[in-house]
């Protein structure tokens, strides 16, 4: 057996906060790790007393900023030097991007002379600003084809950015840690009543669509007195939440923060219904898949990462309209009355989550990481430097450069 190459991941995205990026790459390390390999995770720092341990080198600052009714991350290396120090040190066969991001993510690849893969998470099709300034979307595609290897895509959604990309392109889905994510976990005595028990966890920001849940508990609970509300997570929209609550003196809701590993499967266990009340800008859902996981059925609004995950005339009776709480409640009352049928379709949601365990997962990546090698040595790529880019960006004729 020949030797292994050494990987790393690089995430565009701070790990100081909870998040579908982390979740993916912390998930890919433990099963590479299990099956010998070498890797290191690159990661912007955001404060500077973070520490990840041995295995996690930090590279750059991450800065947080809104972006299309969330949060995304702004990242660059303010010294260029230790990239290249990084580099000599760790001598990487495979670099492996998890989303991509100016100038940071620009900044490592042009020193890059590694295998260079991309795993796209987003579904930037319904950003406003991308919408207004395309140019970023033609860039991309340009840096894209100038260094990089082979694009994957989370869902076909995320993949359609690049669809004019000649490239090596495939979809490997997200993961779920199928062994922490589990129906035996021990459940929360303050939560293990005879109340049904409705939980959301995300961030608490206008794209996760929070407030529309809320309306929907509130007509709900006119009709069940016996509701509970968790919400896991924090975000910038969670005093405008309280608000709502309190304005409207709802009842059994309870904020508790953000919570990561075995504490927050413990609230997925204490749960009778998952509710994820997104409105757009989901390329898959992860947190669908661990409340899948632990045997929980799920209600969603129908936005196009959901609804690719959930198909099949048995999942779309419990996918709601976007925004609209009033078929959103619509859906959660089929279940708040029928307790054999959240038992069916947690049972179904955990069979299903086996389809996405890290271990398959992980077979996928690295056959493709293959594929990819064979298609670079067979390839000549294009060949134009970093200050042409640039340049043809500048020009007033780059649209046609770029066709």
């Amino acid at each position: 057996m020949g030797k292994l190459p050494k990987i790393g991941l690089i995430s565009l995205h701070s790990f100081l906060k909870p998040g579908g990026v982390r979740t993916h790459v912390l998930g890919l390390r433990k099963e590479f790790k299990k099956r010998g390999y070498q890797l290191k995770i690159i990661v912007p720092r955001s404060q500077t007393e973070e520490n990840y341990g041995k295995e996690v080198i930090l590279l750059g600052t991450s800065f947080s900023l809104p972006f299309g009714g969330g949060r995304s991350d702004f990242s660059v290396n303010f010294n260029p030097l230790a990239i290249e120090n990084t580099f000599k040190k760790e001598k990487f066969d495979i670099l492996h991007f998890h989303n991509f991001g100016f100038p940071s993510s620009f900044q490592i690849l042009e020193r890059s002379k590694a295998l260079n893969i991309l795993t796209f998470h987003s579904d930037v099709g319904r950003s406003e600003f991308l919408k207004e300034f395309p140019i970023f979307l033609y860039i991309l595609d340009k840096i894209v084809q100038w260094k990089i290897d082979g694009i994957i895509g989370v869902s076909p959604i995320a993949l359609n950015v690049f669809k004019k990309c000649n490239l090596p392109k495939t979809v490997i889905p997200n993961g779920v840690d199928l062994k922490r994510f589990n129906p035996r976990t021990p459940k929360i005595k303050k939560f293990s009543d005879e109340k049904i028990n409705i939980l959301f966890v995300g961030r608490i920001e206008e794209r996760k669509g929070l407030i529309y849940l809320l309306r929907a508990y509130q007509i709900l609970t006119k009709k069940f007195p016996n509701l509970r509300l968790i919400i896991i997570g924090e975000g910038e929209l969670k005093t405008e939440c309280q608000a709502f609550i309190k304005n409207r003196n709802l009842k059994e809701v309870y904020f508790e923060g953000e919570k990561i590993g075995k504490e927050l499967v413990s609230y997925f266990t204490s749960s009778d219904i998952f509710c994820a009340p997104s409105i757009y800008g989901e390329s898959f859902g992860i947190v669908l898949l661990e409340g899948m996981a632990c045997e929980l059925p799920v209600v969603a609004f129908a936005n196009r990462g959901y609804k690719a995950l959930l198909k099949g005339k048995r999942n779309e009776k419990f996918l709601a309209r976007p925004k609209n709480y009033k078929d959103l409640a619509k859906k959660l009352e089929i279940l708040i009355k029928n307790g054999n049928l959240r038992k069916e379709m947690g049972k179904w949601g955990r069979k299903e989550a086996r389809k996405y365990s890290w271990s398959r997962v992980t077979d996928r990546v690295l056959d493709f990481y293959q594929v990819c090698q064979k298609q670079k040595e067979k390839r000549q790529k294009k060949s134009f430097s970093v200050e042409e880019i640039f340049e043809k960006v500048a020009n007033k004729d780059i649209l046609d450069w770029l066709r």
